[in-house]
């Protein structure tokens, strides 16, 4: 649901108890998820709302509370910028629309970041390095995932397979994926907190600092070059590079040579996520959008090669170029064509402020437009990008897979094929007898339930009647146990009419028996004998 500004501000005052709002203006951000606003109160305090305009972005909103309250007093000291904090909430049906304390500092464009002096270029190097030095307490304690390297390309591939099944991926586009996406060699990387929706808009600037970093619902520990998928679309390699060795400047531990080969591919992939997206809210402008990007895509790739992202040639390729000359042309942001479109101004009075901020969808820049005026479709020949190859199954790891496991099960050989056995172990005849006499292999259901007698009532009087110099004595007893079952033997107990089967049986059979269970085969004395602490409770 779309608030206007003024209904913002009167949110607002729910959520946090003697605000009073002199005025208020509308605060660029998502359009297509996100209603905000800046509200200036009595004491001239600013005050920004955020309301969510479905339910995904209700629950990024809810990741985001989480996430910030786990930025403690003494995380955000350390911190060389400053991040929001929650003021209040109010719901509002399923959803709940959040107020936040205003931060210093402007979003700039890209263009404008591009031509930004030197300062302020280390620091956004510095700000991203302290972002992915965070402990990944941060996100154990917001309850967020955490992804291994393998882990993390097992996810993307999974992606991939998902958004092959719209049918409106670009072959090229898909081969080119896969293949960077099967490289084990481009996915090894330490993982490290990620902010997950780190743009220009994100970072808020004043002088030549960046003081503050907004838009946290995405955290996770992952992969950081997702962190720099937004500068393959700033279209100035020395800018890119400017801030990349900024970042390893400040980044502790080795750096990654890979980082910006996956961060293109992040920015890429992206618009096949975009395009999943459309489909799954059902919107036709989302995928729109995002068809229009992947064509505009390949064809850029087609003529200038794209930006490097594989280590090593697909099939009938030459192989990549360097970075650093690569003819490339920049990647859209998906969803960047979506803007607000306001004055900025503020209406002290609330006054000519009462109508919703207008949401104008152009297409990014570089991209070309796939809709007319009356937002009819243009497709000169669906057909031209040709089949969607098949995609398989993909094995998932195991929970202590590493980066170098295959996923594959090891076969086992016989080591003698020339016997015709499956059992890798061979019992001899002594062990065989000795088994079937302690009855481990039951043919009958009465010789089962007697044999989870055993080691109670039976084999309790056995062991009883070896120490009796009386064979007579010791032959009555063991008649007469299995007469009265044991509570410790369940079985037995179940078994019904067992005196008259006992009966029924020869009366030097029950003698024999317990002549057995005091001597071994060899006629020796049983394990019981030479070690009484072995024998059950009951004896």
């Amino acid at each position: 649901m779309r608030w206007t500004s003024m209904e913002l501000a009167a949110l607002a005052t729910a959520a946090v108890p003697g605000l009073s709002p002199t005025g208020v203006a509308v605060a660029a951000d998502d359009a297509r998820d996100f209603t905000s606003a800046v509200v200036i109160d009595s004491e001239g305090h600013r005050w920004r709302i955020r309301s969510p305009q479905h339910q995904e972005a209700a629950m990024r909103l809810e990741t985001e509370l989480q996430v910030l309250r786990g930025f403690s007093t003494g995380i955000r000291a350390e911190l060389p910028f400053r991040v929001p904090s929650v003021a209040g909430a109010v719901r509002r049906g399923e959803m709940r629309t959040f107020v936040y304390n205003h931060l210093p500092g402007t979003s700039l464009e890209l263009s404008e970041l591009t031509s930004a002096s030197e300062a302020v270029i280390d620091d956004i190097g510095r700000t991203i390095a302290a972002i992915h030095d965070l402990d990944d307490a941060v996100v154990d304690n917001a309850d967020l995932p955490r992804y291994s390297a393998e882990r993390y390309r097992q996810r993307r591939l999974n992606e991939l397979d998902q958004a092959a099944t719209t049918g409106e991926i670009p072959a090229l586009l898909l081969r080119r994926w896969e293949h960077a996406m099967e490289d084990r060699e481009l996915w090894r990387f330490s993982p490290a907190v990620t902010h997950g929706d780190l743009h220009e808009d994100s970072l808020l600037i004043e002088g030549e600092r960046v003081v503050a970093v907004t838009g946290w619902t995405d955290l996770h520990s992952g992969d950081p070059a997702d962190d720099f998928a937004w500068l393959t679309a700033a279209g100035d390699a020395e800018f890119t590079e400017k801030v990349l060795a900024a970042y390893h400047r400040h980044r502790t531990g080795q750096a990654d040579e890979h980082l910006m080969r996956r961060a293109a591919l992040t920015a890429e992939f992206a618009l096949a996520q975009w395009l999943v997206r459309g489909h799954a809210s059902e919107n036709p402008e989302m995928v729109t959008e995002a068809k229009g990007l992947l064509e505009q895509l390949k064809v850029d790739i087609e003529t200038y090669g794209g930006q490097p992202i594989a280590l090593t040639p697909m099939e009938g390729e030459e192989p990549p170029a360097p970075a650093e000359v690569q003819d490339s042309r920049p990647v859209a942001r998906a969803g960047a064509a979506a803007t607000v479109a306001d004055t900025g101004e503020w209406a002290e009075s609330g006054e000519d402020d009462d109508e919703p901020a207008v949401i104008t969808d152009s297409p990014a820049s570089g991209a070309a437009s796939t809709a007319t005026a009356d937002h009819e479709e243009v497709i000169d020949d669906p057909d031209a990008t040709g089949k969607v190859p098949a995609f398989h199954p993909r094995p998932q790891p195991a929970d202590d897979a590493t980066d170098d496991a295959t996923g594959a099960i090891p076969m086992v050989h016989d080591t003698n094929p020339d016997e015709d056995t499956d059992l890798p172990i061979h019992a001899d005849e002594t062990s065989e007898r000795r088994a079937k006499q302690k009855n481990f292999f039951p043919t009958s259901a009465s010789s089962a339930a007697s044999a989870a007698s055993v080691d109670s009532a039976t084999s309790a009087q056995s062991v009883a009647s070896a120490h009796s110099a009386d064979s007579a004595g010791s032959a009555d007893s063991a008649d007469s146990a299995p007469s009265a079952p044991s509570a410790d033997s369940p079985a037995s107990a179940a078994e019904p009419s067992s005196s008259e089967r006992a009966g029924s049986t020869d009366e030097t059979h029950g003698v024999e028996q317990d002549q057995n269970a005091g001597q071994d085969q060899n006629g020796d004395e049983s394990i019981y004998q030479r070690h009484p602490g072995l024998r059950p409770p009951t004896s």
